[in-house]
């Protein structure tokens, strides 16, 4: 159980110009979400969440990044309603084996454990969908970045699609105007885009997702022309082309500052650093790239942006009221 009175972390104040953003957001406004919305059902949430999240991070550093993904890999995917944390069943194939996730997505005994500690205070008060939104915003807040004021009221999906995630979620070899596409139809823009890869900032990637960059990229039989000639050798040498068996090992997004949540990803791309294909393609378009160079040089703007861009993201096809359900167990339907 969470010890509730260690001052793990202080209190945070709102900034203005979110409270400003967030009342005057087409989306937010047609919701049903509040940013009290368990003060009297549930007071000591966004501190057992806090207290989870912190404790992780603890154990694991990378685990920041992997609660910052399944957050965007929950929410891309027929909207932000915990379909991805439902195990299969005998009647429903779910997204957690669904070719991004499988083996890939990291933390959901995380989410679990913060679970089963809400439950004891709030029983069948809290959804899993709002504590995995706030653990992805206390991730990033406790790997140094901006805060963000989270409106809660969210509730549980009834069911989860292996084929939707295969289809919906961005593959890290696509094309940018694929990957661009896939946001669009969620209601993104470019700069969202732009602003939400900054995520690769933290965590780190398989080899597999990138290995053909190092030896034939699109059957060239040569490397990425674009990848900067010291990365390629670092990265040569821990996923070589001989050995199959190093597939599943991991190499950081961003080698500079791995686990400090800050707009390095955005100078990694101008020296042509960028780890995945889908990040570096970011330079190849004169719009994005323009904004990479912008929040290379302003990194106050990136996490400013990027908490706006989180907001946007965490309101994505979203449950309220009798529509959806307050799991009992995050991995099970009721």
């Amino acid at each position: 159980m969470v010890e509730l009175q260690r001052p793990i972390i202080a209190h945070f104040a709102i900034p203005v110009f979110f409270l400003a953003f967030c009342m005057s957001h087409p989306l937010l406004g047609q919701t049903q979400l509040d940013y009290n919305f368990y003060a009297k059902t549930c007071p000591p949430l966004e501190r057992i969440v806090r207290v989870g999240v912190w404790m992780a991070i603890k154990n694991e550093t990378r685990m920041a990044a992997s609660l910052l993904r399944m957050h965007f890999h929950d929410c891309f995917v027929n909207g932000c309603d915990a379909s991805l944390l439902l195990d299969d069943t005998a009647d429903m194939t779910g997204e957690k084996n669904s070719l991004p996730n499988r083996n890939s997505v990291n933390g959901y005994e995380v989410i679990d454990n913060i679970k089963a500690d809400v439950e004891k205070y709030c029983p069948l008060t809290v959804s899993c969908v709002d504590i995995l939104t706030l653990a992805a915003r206390d991730a990033v807040l406790l790997s140094g970045g901006q805060y963000w004021p989270v409106q809660l009221g969210r509730r549980d999906g009834m069911s989860a699609s292996e084929q939707a995630a295969n289809q919906q979620l961005p593959s890290p070899i696509e094309p940018l105007e694929n990957i661009t596409a896939k946001f669009t139809s969620k209601g993104f823009d470019m700069k969202d885009v732009v602003v939400l890869s900054g995520a690769h900032t933290i965590g780190s990637a398989q080899c597999f997702t990138f290995k053909r960059r190092l030896f034939d990229f699109k059957g060239s039989g040569k490397p990425d022309p674009t990848l900067n000639s010291f990365l390629l050798q670092n990265l040569q040498n821990t996923c070589p082309s001989s050995s199959d068996g190093t597939n599943s090992k991991l190499a950081p997004l961003d080698s500079v500052t791995t686990n400090q949540f800050d707009n390095m990803y955005y100078k990694n791309l101008i020296n042509n650093s960028g780890l995945l294909e889908s990040d570096q393609a970011l330079m190849g378009d004169s719009n994005s790239a323009s904004m990479v160079d912008y929040y290379s040089k302003n990194p106050f703007m990136f996490t400013r942006d990027f908490a706006a861009s989180m907001v946007k993201l965490s309101n994505v096809g979203i449950l309220t009221g009798q529509n959806g359900q307050i799991r009992k167990k995050c991995g099970s339907l009721n």
